[in-house]
């Protein structure tokens, strides 16, 4: 088959799409070394600057428990992956493979589950972990977290387990492996990619909630990125430079990760398209 060569207007095309998805951030990278004269004013749409400063940077460490906020969400989302993860895909191997009555209704409520608002579940959540003393916890946040990440990670990890061809799976059991042995051993080596590409997604989307963490986490202590970047307002300023700072020392992290295990998130993403 031939391959038809690019053209100039694809590449010009290409590289327009690239600008308008990096614009926000590459812009949020100007304000965060911008001094705060450069920030207001005529001079706040320069994207040339002047005097270029880390003190953004400084002052979100110094100035505030912006160490403590990482440490809190890298504990959280680290935490909600990891659990949601293991009950995910004993879920998603049981409604793949497992014989029983009613496995459609099953898998259709987990995905109904998914599309509550968080709005409309936050007061009973809350009321019921300041009852059991779970408020201002890791705990109580991870909860409500891996309750949201289930559906989502169990829905993934089926399609990826429906792909594994059972023959393989009854061959172990010829050969005396138990089902956990199976799962362990079989079903979760090949289907790592899909495995990983869940937790990544499970994994930003615990980082980056923001409304269950202002509600149930209140103490300074205990509370995660996204509240205590929100939470940098003071009664009559807008630190600008500091929430640009802010947001690209929580970004970059992640943008990292996604640049260093991309060919397992695309391997991860694409199985299965293709359908043999």
């Amino acid at each position: 088959m031939i391959q038809k060569k690019a053209g100039p207007l694809f590449y010009l095309f290409l590289v327009g799409f690239l600008f308008v998805i990096m614009f926000p951030f590459l812009w949020q990278l100007v304000a965060s070394i911008k001094p705060p004269g450069e920030l207001f004013g005529d001079r706040a749409f320069n994207v040339l600057i002047e005097n270029p400063t880390i003190e953004n940077y400084i002052r979100v460490f110094s100035a505030r428990p912006f160490g403590r906020y990482l440490w809190n969400s890298f504990v959280v989302a680290s935490t909600t992956t990891l659990v949601s993860i293991v009950i995910a895909s004993i879920a998603a191997y049981a409604i793949a493979w497992v014989k029983f009555s009613g496995k459609a209704i099953v898998l259709g409520i987990v995905l109904a589950v998914s599309m509550f608002p968080q709005i409309a579940t936050i007061s009973p959540i809350f009321l019921f972990l300041q009852s059991v003393g779970l408020t201002n916890s890791y705990l109580g946040l991870i909860l409500p977290y891996t309750t949201f990440a289930l559906p989502l990670a169990v829905w993934n990890l089926t399609a990826f387990f429906r792909k594994i061809p059972y023959d393989l799976a009854e061959a172990a059991k010829v050969d005396g492996a138990s089902i956990l042995q199976t799962l362990t051993r079989v079903f979760f080596p090949l289907a790592l990619p899909g495995i990983f590409t869940t937790a990544i997604l499970v994994f930003i989307a615990a980082w980056n909630e923001f409304l269950f963490a202002l509600t149930i986490n209140t103490e300074e202590a205990m509370k995660t990125v996204p509240v205590g970047i929100a939470m940098f307002q003071g009664q009559y300023t807008m630190p600008w430079g500091e929430i640009a700072a802010a947001s690209i020392v929580v970004t970059v992290p992640l943008v990292i990760m996604v640049l260093i295990f991309q060919k397992r998130i695309v391997s991860g993403l694409t199985a299965g398209a293709v359908k043999e």
